[in-house]
């Protein structure tokens, strides 16, 4: 594989230590690699420094001759009272192409990323489809490399799988930043994880996450081994330093500057260790022991004439662990509110248990003041809070969510997504409740924090009503779920693969049935003149091979999963395979259109 963009000794600081330092690594065409670390550790930074678009303290980024890099950051802004349309063709003014090319390229990215109105506002769509928007910016650029930045944020789940898929088919490299571990075994066949905990700043591992993370387990266990002997040789040192000064004499100079050596490497050890902690989560629990906590019977609710879900009924318990499905849009937030109390339904009832007390984390953290300082947001009326009955400072209970006593003074503005997740946590966790409603706790939240998170739901002996993009969260934790089509339906399913299997059936019904009322209403398409009887024999013919072409791809695909742990010669020679096969689909494509064009001609 052809080299695209290389870092050597890459450092970047932002304060006393660096984000990262020395960073070193390739990435080649074709390679698709998961970029993951704990909050802060410089992911984004350095997505920007491979892009361009920000400077390094020191270290260089080289990119082959001619290489194109898209890039898509967190965020996704566009141009004022720019439509889909406008916003690729500024992607490709500068491109050495004919305006109709440009118009052609514009019109099959936008199709390719599932836009039906070309001239829809940027401005006026939902977080989903300006994602998919920013994503085509890039795709219309024919990117050899593409680096993302968390992509999946603001999609739902079918939206997610949608981007698993375009993804896997692409013919480009791609570099993304996530913490979401379903997405990252679907897309990621490299993972590079940045973080302080390791001698050169980032480890890499081949074969998807999970070997990943087998690997990583082998490494840490190996760097523990080396500080618990590097400690066993200070605290030695230390015990003959300590002796009178005519034993100090008889020994040489060397040793003690070995020893202050040994000193600095343990310093070393620990700095990094630290990196290790994860955020103490610990939801506390009233100790109820009602076998009926909440009871839904009946309920509907609908919100700008739309009815969102019909005569549902739904029963909570201690133990219940209840997840919530559907697609952006279909009621999910709003169904749990209703459960929450926080909205009335329209029909229907929900009877409480006498007393009972809940919590909740609202979407998009909304409960959070921004204004005030980091101190007062964990602690709003004096230096100590009350855990478990226990008083605590507040300097302690921030330290447990992985906040340095210099940073109690900072605004809350001033933390990042997943800081500020994990002070909304720290809210909660300080209400002892008989049931948790959860909208969107796993935003921004780093795979270390995520698996604390998951452990202390999965230990809560109340209820919980959980919203969330976390597939291997909801998958693990819920023992119902409940999937919303947002039309007024609602149904249970074992998981949320099964929800997506339906979801994507009765998606592709409602498509299919548009399509014949869109036939029967269109006038019959003229008769074939063109065509030469070899010619007419393989259009008769070319949507069938296309549909088998499609197939092989897939089956190919799934031998280049399966290769992922087989060894280098087998994943190549898989890879190898899907190209090909995508190769003919592209070919049988190019075919069908130009036999479409002299038929209709």
């Amino acid at each position: 594989m052809s080299l695209l963009l290389s870092v050597s000794g890459l450092t970047k600081s932002y304060g006393p230590r660096p984000l990262f330092a020395g960073l070193t690594f390739d990435l080649k065409a074709g390679e698709r690699v998961g970029l993951i670390g704990p909050n802060g550790a410089g992911k984004s930074t350095l997505l920007r420094i491979l892009a361009g678009t920000e400077e390094a303290d020191a270290g260089s980024r080289s990119a082959r001759r001619g290489v194109t890099v898209g890039y898509m950051p967190q965020d996704d802004t566009f141009p004022d009272g720019a439509t889909a349309r406008e916003v690729l063709l500024a992607a490709v003014a500068d491109q050495p192409m004919e305006d109709y090319e440009r118009e052609t390229q514009t019109a099959i990215t936008l199709t390719q990323v599932g836009f039906a109105d070309p001239d829809q506002l940027a401005s006026s769509m939902s977080g989903g489809w300006k994602k998919r928007l920013a994503l085509a910016r890039e795709l219309v650029r024919k990117p050899d490399l593409l680096l993302m930045d968390e992509p999946t944020n603001h999609l739902d789940l079918p939206g997610v799988v949608w981007l698993e898929k375009l993804l896997r088919a692409s013919p480009f490299a791609y570099l993304v930043s996530t913490h979401d571990r379903a997405f990252l075994r679907a897309i990621a066949d490299d993972i590079l994880e940045v973080s302080r905990i390791y001698p050169d700043g980032a480890f890499r591992a081949s074969g998807g996450y999970d070997s990943f993370a087998d690997r990583r387990d082998e490494f840490m266990e190996a760097q523990e081994r080396q500080r618990e002997a590097v400690a066993n040789q200070v605290r030695r040192e230390t015990e003959w330093l300590g002796r009178k000064e005519s034993a100090q004499r008889r020994k040489s100079r060397s040793r003690i500057g070995e020893a202050a050596d040994r000193r600095a490497e343990l310093s070393e050890l620990n700095y990094r260790t630290q990196a290790l902690a994860a955020a103490g989560i610990d939801f506390a629990a009233t100790g109820r022991q009602s076998k009926k906590l909440l009871n839904a019977t009946g309920v509907s609710k609908s919100l700008g004439g739309r009815l969102l879900f019909d005569n549902l009924d739904i029963a909570l318990a201690p133990g219940t662990k209840l997840g919530l499905l559907g697609p952006n849009g279909s009621g999910k937030s709003t169904l749990l509110r209703v459960l929450a109390g926080q909205l009335e339904p329209d029909a229907g009832a929900v009877v409480r248990a006498d007393g009972l007390r809940t919590v909740v984390f609202e979407q998009g953290r909304a409960a959070l003041d921004l204004s005030i300082p980091l101190r007062r947001a964990l602690s709003p009326n004096s230096d100590t809070v009350m855990f478990n009955g226990q008083p605590m400072h507040v300097a302690a209970w921030a330290q447990r969510f992985l906040f340095k006593a210099e940073m109690l003074n900072l605004e809350m503005s001033a933390l990042s997504g997943g800081e500020q997740a994990r002070v909304r946590i720290a809210q909660l966790m300080l209400q002892p409740a008989d049931v948790l409603f959860l909208d969107e706790p796993t935003n921004d939240l780093d795979i270390a924090s995520l698996e604390v998170l998951e452990d202390s739901l999965t230990d809560f002996p109340g209820a919980v009503v959980l919203v969330t993009h976390d597939r291997d969260l909801m998958d693990r934790l819920c023992t119902e779920v409940i999937g919303l089509d947002g039309k007024g339906g609602a149904a249970p399913y074992g998981s949320v693969g099964q929800w997506l299997t339906a979801y994507e059936r009765d998606t592709k019904k409602v498509e299919r049935e548009a399509e014949k009322a869109t036939a029967k209403a269109a006038p019959p398409p003229a008769k074939a003149k063109k065509l030469s009887f070899k010619e007419q024999q393989e259009w008769d013919g070319i949507e069938a091979a296309i549909t088998a072409a499609e197939q092989a791809v897939e089956a190919r695909q799934a031998d280049v999963e399966a290769a992922s742990t087989a060894g280098h010669a087998k994943l190549t020679a898989a890879c190898h395979a899907l190209d090909q096969a995508r190769a003919k689909v592209e070919a049988l494509f190019a075919r069908w259109e130009e036999l479409a064009a002299k038929r209709g001609g």
